[in-house]
């Protein structure tokens, strides 16, 4: 299964298929359950409705759809997804080995997702608002039906007791929200430790729940403020930098140690050793709108410098469409790419070989180095 899920070049989203199949199978026979024994329960009253629990099989109702729901998460790659996604698995394996309701193919199935979720948990790193979401409805909702059945459930407990479904819902988000208007009281012990249970958790559900889903949230606006709009200000007579090559990072050091604002584009999903506090943008630098972001417009030159030369030829392209006026420099890697990379008519070609070659052949043959030299090999002009 691993191997199929390697050759799909997406992993995220077959386990995230696997997984809403899996809950789809664990839910459809609570479904049809309730399908057929709902409208009389609900006719019949509280009394009825608990004794039919064993029918409903709320617990592992509760874990199936919360499979589905995170089946969302997991294809939008979000890390809070796939530890909950992680914790369902796990939960509904003991609860299948507890009830011994399920095939044992079923068991097999979960705990096999389980040990692929954990061989594939690089795959899941974003921050996701979606998953966010939906991990704060699952934890509302469960903690919601925790409260409500189990007020229903300890009712003669309570004064005045609590008799019908109504009722019980009323007490569990009152005493959920910490509100308490106290027209309910719990008297007996146990019903003081449930309701003592409900406050406990309600507050840790709602917390935990709104820093999932606010954090995002800001976190995201508060980058995008901090790293763009913040360096957007100071963007302006800069130099900026295309690419993670040795050349690339040991000129952005020495334009810094002469005082010059520079700007670096990464390529996503390339690793790169610029400081931490570098104006580093991620994205395509081909692409308008990271050349907007990065103000190439207000740059001083726009330096090239990736290890592909037809990368770096169609960023002066991109550059020059945009931003007409601005300097470009490229540099060449493979001698033979020289021409080629001549026809896009930069201002400048940084050509490293054929300096190192020649400068090589007239130390060996005793041959005059002047700057005059050195300048017309290394800066080849277009």
């Amino acid at each position: 299964m691993r191997q199929k899920l390697a050759a799909w070049g997406m992993p995220h989203y077959g386990l995230a298929l696997l997984v809403a199949l899996d809950g789809a199978l664990l839910l459809r026979p609570y479904v049809g359950s309730v399908r057929s024994d709902a409208a009389q329960l609900w006719r019949q009253g509280g009394g009825a409705l608990l004794e039919g629990l064993h029918v409903l099989a709320l617990p592992g109702a509760l874990f199936a759809g919360g499979l589905v729901l995170m089946a969302f998460g997991l294809a939008l790659r979000a890390r809070v997804a796939w530890a909950i996604t992680l914790m369902l698995l796990l939960a509904g394996a003991l609860l299948m080995l507890w009830r011994r309701e399920q095939p044992a193919g079923m068991l097999y199935y979960t705990v096999a997702l389980a040990v692929l979720l954990l061989a594939y948990w690089r795959h899941f790193d974003r921050s996701s608002l979606a998953a966010s979401s939906l991990f704060a409805v699952l934890s509302v909702s469960s903690l919601l039906i925790y409260a409500t059945f189990g007020a229903l459930y300890l009712g003669s407990g309570f004064s005045p007791p609590i008799g019908n479904l109504g009722t019980a819902f009323y007490f569990a988000v009152v005493t959920m929200s910490t509100v308490g208007y106290g027209d309910i009281a719990p008297h007996s012990e146990i019903a003081r430790l449930f309701s003592v249970s409900i406050i406990v958790l309600g507050i840790t559900v709602f917390a935990t729940s709104i820093g999932a889903f606010v954090g995002p949230v800001i976190g995201g606006r508060l980058q995008k403020l901090v790293k763009g709009r913040i360096s957007h200000v100071n963007r302006k007579n800069h130099f900026v930098i295309v690419g993670t090559t040795a050349l690339a990072m040991n000129l952005f050091l020495d334009l810094q140690r002469r005082g010059s604002h520079v700007t670096v584009i990464v390529p996503p999903g390339r690793e790169h050793g610029y400081p931490e506090g570098a104006d580093v943008v991620v994205g395509d630098a081909t692409d308008a709108g990271v050349l907007e972001q990065v103000s190439v417009g207000a740059a001083r030159a726009v330096l090239s410098l990736r290890d592909d030369d037809a990368e770096n030829a169609f960023v002066v392209l991109a550059v020059k469409e945009a931003a007409p006026s601005t300097k470009t420099v490229t540099s060449v890697n493979d001698s033979k790419h020289l021409a080629k990379i001549k026809r896009v008519q930069p201002d400048i070609i940084i050509a490293p070989q054929l300096l190192g070659s020649e400068l090589l052949a007239r130390s060996l043959f005793g041959e005059t180095i002047d700057n005059e030299v050195i300048t017309r090999l290394l800066f080849q002009s277009a």
